[in-house]
């Protein structure tokens, strides 16, 4: 029984498929005679010896069916015992293939076989007796499907594509064909050959490509200097190829596919300029692209060896210029990416070189058609008078006389080359403040001066003009003027807070801390002096005492009743000469209860301060 686990073993692994039938089925024999041996050994068997021969059909086959395949042996059968076949074809599925004749031993097949489906068939041969038991066996039948030439080699893909580079050497493999054949691969029914039925285009010549028959490896068969992409009839060539079975002969099956072959290119040409000088004009002042160059290249487009890089040997010590490469035209873009200057140079030189992303191949390098000299030509422009310095800063004092003098602007033409005059005017003067002279742009007050001014900022004062040459057209320039503005005592202080409050019972006196306030600048602002004003008799109710440079401290020398009071303040600030201010300071005197304050909302006058102080001093 080892030897029938060992046969179906054999028979469940593909590769067991590739032996030669003939060889199969002696093998099988030879199994089969250990079988029986095998079995005459054990203890059950009887001296009979049940014996099933392998047996062969033929695939594909025609009926009338049943169809007598062989005969089981079994050596003085007795007429009690009865033939059984069981296993896969029989009484298991694919069931009803084969049958065995119960009284001579005789199987048969019922129907057509694939061998391609299923190759052979394991079965049980035994007999029984009149009760079913088993007699003789079990023993194995073998029967195996011979393969008919029933299936066409398939290539695994319907378009195969393959690219090869240009001056390959003659044998360069560009690509492999496979196909498959269902058929016995242990027969001619699956020994494939290929070949090379057609070839389009066919020029220079039909034979451009060969196919090996066995393995089907596609090689070139064309020189390498004829397989030039430049001067080939076309960079795409399509083969299709044949797949034949039975070893190529007449009577093989044949399939086929079709092979596209793509000769790729190689940097094997270097660009070369269409023209042997360019000329560009430029208005001076401008940038941007300024002319195209153009090239020829006739590597394949859109490829490394292809696409072009552009580069200024010399000529542009300033780097004024650049280039860029058109992606779709592959032009070189020349571009001014600095204004350039008329009157510094009107004329430039530029010697550009044009190379490839992709280096040259081995012997092929850049001539001197990949260098070109390109000749810039600036166009003189009539440009705007320039201000020297811009801005322009001068210092004065605010109080200056209406008419004083205050800078003289300096504008400059760009163009020295030609000799034109120069116009000045006022273009923003927010405070209305100055003049200019046209011809000699000298700046003068029109106004007064202030520093306090809500035009000026951080003591500046800001003015723009313009200066317009006489050109045609004609063209301006605007210049700025900073004028520092150095303060003058020419604002008197004032005292806050204006209002203070206080009760009329409180025990502290203190009324209130007044500071000084100036617009001015030290030392023409603080430190203030704080007194009381210069009228009789206040100095008996009042008393300012000095807290620091710039607050002084109001105290009430006696209690006084519920009213509003106008204390006259006279404040002088530090300025050379010092400037002083009489104010007053609404004193408010409430009655205080807890939380609350009641102050009088009657107006205070300074006249009832007056009389409350000429009744105070019995007058």
């Amino acid at each position: 029984m080892d030897c029938v686990i060992l046969l179906t073993q054999i028979y469940s692994q593909p590769e067991a498929r590739t032996v030669v039938t003939i060889t199969k089925l002696m093998l099988l024999h030879v199994l089969s005679q250990d079988i029986m041996r095998l079995e005459q050994r054990l203890p059950y068997r009887s001296k009979r010896s049940l014996y099933a021969p392998p047996m062969t059909v033929t695939e594909n086959q025609r009926g009338p069916f049943p169809r007598v395949l062989g005969r089981v042996i079994l050596p003085g059968t007795p007429r009690s015992h009865f033939f059984r076949l069981t296993g896969p074809g029989s009484d298991r599925d694919p069931k009803g293939i084969f049958s065995i004749d119960i009284e001579t031993g005789e199987v048969s097949v019922s129907r057509p076989l694939d061998r391609e489906a299923i190759d052979a068939y394991m079965l049980e041969v035994s007999t029984t007796d009149l009760a079913g038991n088993i007699a003789e066996g079990p023993v194995m039948l073998v029967i195996t499907v011979i393969d008919q030439n029933d299936n066409r080699p398939i290539f695994k893909e319907a378009q195969y594509t393959g690219e090869v580079l240009e001056g390959s050497p003659t044998g360069t493999t560009v690509m492999t064909m496979t196909a498959f054949d269902a058929d016995d691969p242990g027969t001619d029914n699956a020994a494939l050959r290929y070949s090379i039925i057609r070839q389009s285009p066919n020029k220079p010549f039909p034979n451009m490509f060969h196919i090996d028959a066995e393995r089907g490896d596609i090689v070139t068969v064309i020189s390498p200097a004829l397989l030039d992409r430049e001067t080939l009839p076309t960079t795409t060539y399509e083969l299709e190829i044949v797949a034949k079975d039975m070893a190529g002969s007449e009577v093989g099956l044949t399939g086929t596919a079709t092979a596209t072959i793509t000769i790729t290119d190689k940097n094997d040409h270097a660009p070369e300029f269409t023209h042997p000088l360019f000329e560009a004009h430029v208005p001076e002042g401008s940038t941007g692209v300024v002319i195209n160059l153009s090239i020829d290249d006739r590597d394949d487009p859109a490829t490394g060896a292809w696409r072009a890089i552009y580069s200024i040997i010399s000529g542009d010590p300033t780097h004024s210029f650049e280039f860029q490469t058109n992606p779709d035209s592959n032009e070189g873009m020349l571009s001014v990416v600095k204004p350039l200057n008329y009157e510094a140079t009107a004329f430039h030189t530029l010697l550009v070189k044009v190379e490839n992303e992709d280096p040259l191949v081995p012997g092929v390098s850049y001539g001197p058609s990949s260098t070109v000299a390109v000749h810039v030509i600036v166009e003189d422009i009539n440009e705007g008078p320039v201000f020297f310095p811009d801005p322009l800063h001068v210092t004065r004092n605010e109080n200056i006389p209406v008419g004083s003098f205050v800078a003289t602007l300096n504008a400059t033409d760009p163009d020295t080359r030609t000799i034109q005059s120069i116009r000045y005017a006022i273009l923003r003067d927010p405070a209305g403040w100055l003049g200019v002279n046209p011809v000699r742009g000298t700046v003068n007050t029109s106004a007064a001066l202030d520093r306090e001014s809500p035009y000026v900022h951080d003591n500046k004062y800001t003015a723009l003009f313009v200066a317009v040459d006489n050109g045609i057209p004609p063209a301006s320039g605007t210049g700025t003027l900073i004028i520092h503005l150095e303060d003058f005592n020419d604002n008197a202080p004032y005292v806050v807070p204006s209002v203070a409050q206080v009760c009329e019972d409180a025990h502290d006196m203190n009324v209130a801390i007044v500071g000084g306030w100036d617009k001015d600048l030290p030392p023409n602002a603080a430190p203030f002096k704080i007194e009381l004003g210069k009228q009789p008799g206040l100095d008996k109710t009042w008393k300012v005492s000095r807290v620091n440079a710039t607050h002084s401290q109001i105290m009430l020398l006696q209690s006084l009743k519920k009213a509003n009071y106008q204390l006259p303040l006279l404040i002088t600030d530090s300025g050379m000469p010092p400037l002083s201010n009489n104010t007053e300071v609404k004193v408010q005197v409430c009655i205080c209860k807890k939380n609350k304050k009641i102050c009088s909302s009657a107006h205070s006058h300074f006249s009832s301060l007056l009389v409350m102080l000429a009744t105070l001093l019995g007058f």
